[in-house]
């Protein structure tokens, strides 16, 4: 088991750290419309003071709510998620229970002391100026209505609450290995996203979140020598009074607002031609090797930015930037949060994997505590495609080492299909192979199956289709759909609702007969490469007869291969030298010692 996770780390990789666009308070009110789709919408408006030598501060948060949901919602709930930082708390337990503990947290929310562990203290709670009842339970504050709140209605909480910045662990903290003095993520009450399937209250134990589209309006007061940079659009200059400064931002069409501070940073600007404006948070106090690496990372943003903007679509924001926190790399709303003290390679590697989330998981929202491969998947996929860019010689498959961490996870026994919730995968790093690797695979052997050309097709028609809102799998299956006139179901429900591998096998070779077998349980369309005894080759393309279709190839198409067959027997009508199953390796074949024979 040791050698089989230590082998699987090996391969995944990353492991640090997933319609046309509308106007969310308007035309997402579609509740007297059956099978229309509907997401809530939230306003923050939010005043802070913090104090940077005891690390608390206090909140003021006025939260308009708007139920575009055709249903009576009785109860709400908030994310307090800086409580996981206590001893004793879900994630503390998790981390030291679970047979691979992320040795980012091991054991050390478990030896906080009062003055380092995190909280947030709700104090009082109002529902339209009425004064409600509220219970904390963890991380999430459970919250009885005075009042229910009806479809179409919107209501106002005003809420003060305190808190405290923990020693900083995981994604967010104080005074991080690298020094930075304030990683500030999941650092205020967010309200829990209600949808469809009701409630997404889930506590935080170690993984993803799920927020609401709106707009946010934060006033942050701090020390007058922090530098700030985060999400929103800063309003005007800062004022300043008694050694403190306040800073205005307005954030609008986000579902989160992070920011990063420290009294060393450097602050870089990059202004992109007709794109957005780039910032650069860090250290000064960094080795000058890293000093050089930040200053050459902005121009390769830049480039990365254009490459995104090509392949998937056009980047909505005025700005965003890359700050020097955090633990890893994470991605936020208009920024990431990213370790400084890097090789160049691995600077570049995550920023590329970060900017790529601003389009899946932030602006193509799905929720990734249940889908995490959604985002961590696609997101390893179009980075990995990204990173080519820098290369001069390019990869034959840029996805080569996702396949095989996809593959030695499906041959390990350790394997959970997709459908598993984040929190809830017995070993970490098969959670990692699964949502990066076989995530990045899903989408990728999406190409082979319909064609890369209408693979791209589908790629930027999901994110015009879905930008702004909270897509579900099957959006993506049903994007490729419209796109091909296939069938694609089965693919799904195959590769992400079940643990069943693909393995197909050249069984015999006679003269001018093929026999092929499939001894997995997934059913697969399949290319095929004939070499024949005169030396010359041919491509053959056997169709799935459930995928009522092909995609465009120029091989030779020959008759549907129906699954519940287990062999399949053609004809070459010239003496066979050699067959090869997917000579591209596209295909996630678990046992490719079986998909070549040479007659000799």
């Amino acid at each position: 088991m040791k050698y089989f996770i230590l082998s699987l780390f090996s391969l995944l990789i990353f492991t640090a750290c997933g319609t046309a666009e509308q106007t969310l308070t308007t035309a997402t009110k579609t509740n007297n419309t059956t099978n229309s789709y509907w997401q809530q919408h939230v306003d923050y408006a939010m005043e802070i003071d913090m104090d940077v030598n005891n690390y608390q501060y206090q909140g003021k948060q006025k939260l308009v709510y708007t139920n575009n949901s055709p249903d009576v919602i009785n109860n709400v709930y908030y994310h307090l998620f800086f409580n996981a930082f206590q001893p004793g708390s879900e994630m503390d337990v998790r981390s030291r229970t679970i047979k691979d503990p992320d040795p980012r947290v091991g054991d050390r929310i478990s030896k906080l002391k009062p003055n380092e562990i995190g909280y947030i203290k709700v104090n009082s709670l109002q529902q339209n100026g009425t004064a409600i009842a509220y219970k904390t339970v963890g991380t999430v504050l459970e919250v009885q209505l005075a009042e229910p709140i009806q479809p179409g209605e919107k209501v106002t909480f005003d809420m003060d609450f305190d808190a405290q910045v923990p020693v900083q662990i995981r994604r967010s903290g104080r005074n991080s290995k690298e020094g930075v003095a304030l990683s500030m993520s999941q650092w205020y009450p967010k309200l829990a996203e209600y949808d469809d399937e009701g409630w997404h209250a889930d506590p935080y134990i170690g993984r993803e979140f799920h927020g609401v589209w709106g707009d946010f309006d934060v006033k942050l007061t701090i020390d007058k020598d922090y530098v700030v940079g985060g999400t929103g659009y800063l309003q005007g200059e800062p004022t300043v009074e008694s050694g403190k400064k306040t800073l205005h931002f307005k954030a609008p069409k986000v579902h989160d607002f992070t920011w990063g501070a420290d009294p060393d940073y450097i602050h870089d600007t990059l202004q992109m031609p007709n794109g957005p404006l780039l910032h650069f948070y860090y250290k000064s106090t960094l080795d000058q090797q890293y000093l050089d690496n930040w200053k050459k990372l902005q121009s390769d943003t830049a480039e990365l930015m254009n490459f995104f903007n090509e392949e998937i679509g056009t980047y909505p924001y005025e700005q965003y930037s890359v700050i020097q926190g955090g633990d890893g790399g994470m991605e936020y709303a208009m920024s990431t949060l990213i370790t400084g003290e890097r090789s160049y390679g691995s600077l570049l590697g995550v920023t590329a994997h970060e900017l790529a989330h601003t389009w899946f998981q932030f602006l193509l929202a799905s929720n990734e505590s249940k889908h995490e491969w959604m985002d961590e998947g696609f997101t390893t996929y179009i980075s990995n495609l990204a990173m080519e860019i820098f290369k001069e010689e390019k990869s034959k498959n840029p996805l080569a080492r996702a396949y095989a961490s996809y593959i030695a996870l499906a041959n390990s026994g350790f394997e959970q299909p997709l459908t598993t919730h984040s929190d809830r995968y017995a070993f970490n790093q098969a959670y990692g192979a699964a949502a990066y690797s076989k995530g990045a695979v899903l989408l990728a052997q999406l190409g082979y199956i319909i064609g890369e050309e209408n693979l791209d097709k589908t790629i930027k028609k999901y994110y015009e289709d879905f930008k702004f809102k909270h897509p579900k799998p099957f959006d993506v299956i049903r994007t490729a759909e419209r796109i091909t006139d296939l069938e694609l179901d089965w693919y799904f429900i195959d590769f992400a609702q079940t643990t069943n591998t693909i393995d197909y096998g050249v069984k015999a070779v006679e003269d001018t007969s093929i026999t092929l077998e499939r001894i997995g349980l997934m059913p697969m369309p399949l290319d095929l490469t004939v070499t024949y005894t005169d030396g010359t080759s041919e491509d053959f393309y056997i169709p799935l007869q459930m995928m009522r279709g092909e995609k465009p190839t120029t091989a030779t198409i020959i008759e549907d291969w129906a699954w519940a067959m287990p062999t399949y027997t053609f004809d070459a009508k010239k003496a066979v030298k050699s067959v090869e199953i997917d000579a591209s390796q596209m295909m996630a074949d678990v046992n490719r010692t079986n998909n070549i024979i040479t007659v000799e």
